[in-house]
Protein backbone atom coordinates (compact mmCIF):
# COMPACT_ATOMS: atom_id res chain seq x y z
CA UNK A 1 0.00 0.00 0.00
CA UNK A 2 1.33 3.45 -0.85
CA UNK A 3 1.74 6.33 1.53
CA UNK A 4 -1.31 8.45 2.32
CA UNK A 5 -1.37 12.21 2.32
CA UNK A 6 -2.74 14.15 5.27
CA UNK A 7 -6.13 14.71 3.63
CA UNK A 8 -6.59 10.98 3.00
CA UNK A 9 -5.60 10.12 6.56
CA UNK A 10 -7.93 12.77 7.97
CA UNK A 11 -10.82 11.47 5.86
CA UNK A 12 -10.24 7.79 6.65
CA UNK A 13 -9.65 8.39 10.36
CA UNK A 14 -12.55 10.82 10.67
CA UNK A 15 -10.47 13.57 12.28
CA UNK A 16 -9.53 17.01 11.00
CA UNK A 17 -6.05 17.60 9.60
CA UNK A 18 -5.46 19.99 12.50
CA UNK A 19 -5.82 17.02 14.89
CA UNK A 20 -3.24 15.10 12.91
CA UNK A 21 -0.83 18.03 13.12
CA UNK A 22 -1.52 18.28 16.87
CA UNK A 23 -0.86 14.55 17.34
CA UNK A 24 2.35 15.01 15.38
CA UNK A 25 3.41 17.84 17.72
CA UNK A 26 2.71 15.52 20.67
CA UNK A 27 4.83 12.78 19.09
CA UNK A 28 1.89 10.38 18.69
CA UNK A 29 2.23 10.11 14.92
CA UNK A 30 5.04 10.86 12.51
CA UNK A 31 4.82 11.58 8.80
CA UNK A 32 7.16 9.63 6.56
CA UNK A 33 7.81 12.64 4.37
CA UNK A 34 6.18 15.25 2.20
CA UNK A 35 4.87 15.44 -1.30
CA UNK A 36 5.05 19.11 -2.10
CA UNK A 37 3.67 20.80 1.00
CA UNK A 38 1.47 17.88 2.06
CA UNK A 39 2.53 15.50 4.79
CA UNK A 40 2.66 11.83 3.82
CA UNK A 41 1.94 8.99 6.25
CA UNK A 42 2.53 5.27 6.23
CA UNK A 43 -0.83 3.42 6.04
CA UNK A 44 -0.09 2.00 9.52
CA UNK A 45 -0.91 5.43 10.91
CA UNK A 46 -4.61 4.53 10.61
CA UNK A 47 -4.22 1.70 13.14
CA UNK A 48 -2.28 4.04 15.41
CA UNK A 49 -5.05 6.64 15.15
CA UNK A 50 -7.62 3.96 15.96
CA UNK A 51 -5.65 3.10 19.13
CA UNK A 52 -5.53 6.79 20.03
CA UNK A 53 -9.30 7.12 19.51
CA UNK A 54 -9.95 4.02 21.62
CA UNK A 55 -7.72 5.35 24.39
CA UNK A 56 -9.42 8.74 24.31
CA UNK A 57 -12.88 7.18 24.48
CA UNK A 58 -11.76 5.13 27.51
CA UNK A 59 -10.67 8.34 29.21
CA UNK A 60 -6.89 8.11 28.83
CA UNK A 61 -5.00 11.37 28.42
CA UNK A 62 -2.79 11.92 25.39
CA UNK A 63 0.25 11.66 27.67
CA UNK A 64 -0.96 8.26 28.89
CA UNK A 65 -1.63 7.18 25.33
CA UNK A 66 1.82 8.31 24.20
CA UNK A 67 3.36 5.79 26.63
CA UNK A 68 1.61 3.00 24.70
CA UNK A 69 3.78 3.57 21.65
CA UNK A 70 7.27 2.15 22.01
CA UNK A 71 10.33 3.51 20.20
CA UNK A 72 9.99 0.65 17.71
CA UNK A 73 6.59 2.18 16.80
CA UNK A 74 4.76 -0.93 18.01
CA UNK A 75 2.05 -0.48 20.64
CA UNK A 76 2.73 -1.84 24.11
CA UNK A 77 -0.42 -1.99 26.21
CA UNK A 78 0.40 -1.80 29.90
CA UNK A 79 -1.96 -4.34 31.46
CA UNK A 80 -1.77 -2.71 34.90
CA UNK A 81 -2.71 0.67 33.42
CA UNK A 82 -5.63 -0.95 31.57
CA UNK A 83 -6.83 -2.74 34.72
CA UNK A 84 -6.60 0.50 36.74
CA UNK A 85 -8.64 2.36 34.10
CA UNK A 86 -11.23 -0.44 34.12
CA UNK A 87 -11.49 -0.12 37.92
CA UNK A 88 -11.90 3.65 37.57
CA UNK A 89 -14.66 3.13 35.01
CA UNK A 90 -16.39 0.60 37.31
CA UNK A 91 -16.34 3.19 40.12
CA UNK A 92 -17.78 5.85 37.82
CA UNK A 93 -20.47 3.46 36.61
CA UNK A 94 -21.48 2.66 40.21
CA UNK A 95 -21.59 6.36 41.12
CA UNK A 96 -23.58 7.25 38.03
CA UNK A 97 -25.99 4.36 38.73
CA UNK A 98 -26.67 5.74 42.22
CA UNK A 99 -27.13 9.21 40.80
CA UNK A 100 -29.45 7.93 38.03
CA UNK A 101 -31.59 5.99 40.51
CA UNK A 102 -31.76 9.00 42.80
CA UNK A 103 -32.87 11.27 39.98
CA UNK A 104 -35.50 8.77 38.91
CA UNK A 105 -36.77 8.62 42.47
CA UNK A 106 -36.84 12.41 42.70
CA UNK A 107 -38.76 12.63 39.41
CA UNK A 108 -41.43 10.17 40.62
CA UNK A 109 -41.34 10.93 44.35
CA UNK A 110 -44.84 11.09 45.92
CA UNK A 111 -43.73 13.61 48.60
CA UNK A 112 -45.35 17.04 48.19
CA UNK A 113 -41.91 18.67 48.13
CA UNK A 114 -38.54 17.03 47.58
CA UNK A 115 -37.16 18.40 50.82
CA UNK A 116 -39.80 16.36 52.67
CA UNK A 117 -38.69 13.09 51.03
CA UNK A 118 -36.38 10.98 53.25
CA UNK A 119 -34.75 9.36 50.22
CA UNK A 120 -34.01 12.73 48.65
CA UNK A 121 -32.66 14.03 51.99
CA UNK A 122 -30.28 11.04 52.17
CA UNK A 123 -29.06 11.87 48.66
CA UNK A 124 -28.43 15.47 49.72
CA UNK A 125 -26.51 14.33 52.80
CA UNK A 126 -24.43 11.92 50.73
CA UNK A 127 -23.64 14.63 48.17
CA UNK A 128 -22.72 17.11 50.93
CA UNK A 129 -20.37 14.59 52.57
CA UNK A 130 -18.73 13.68 49.28
CA UNK A 131 -20.05 10.11 49.40
CA UNK A 132 -21.74 10.67 46.04
CA UNK A 133 -19.42 12.24 43.54
CA UNK A 134 -21.50 14.25 41.13
CA UNK A 135 -20.33 14.29 37.52
CA UNK A 136 -17.95 17.11 36.75
CA UNK A 137 -17.95 19.02 33.54
CA UNK A 138 -15.13 17.60 31.48
CA UNK A 139 -12.53 19.98 30.22
CA UNK A 140 -12.75 20.33 26.47
CA UNK A 141 -10.60 17.76 24.75
CA UNK A 142 -7.67 18.99 22.80
CA UNK A 143 -7.97 18.12 19.13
Amino acid sequence: MTDLDIAEVAQRAGVPASTLRFYEEKGLITPVGRRGLRRQYDPGVLERLALIALGRSAGFSLDEISRVFMPDRQPHLDRRMLAAKAEELDRQIRELGVLRDSLRHAAACPAPRHMECPTFRRLLEAAASGAVELPRKRAPRSP
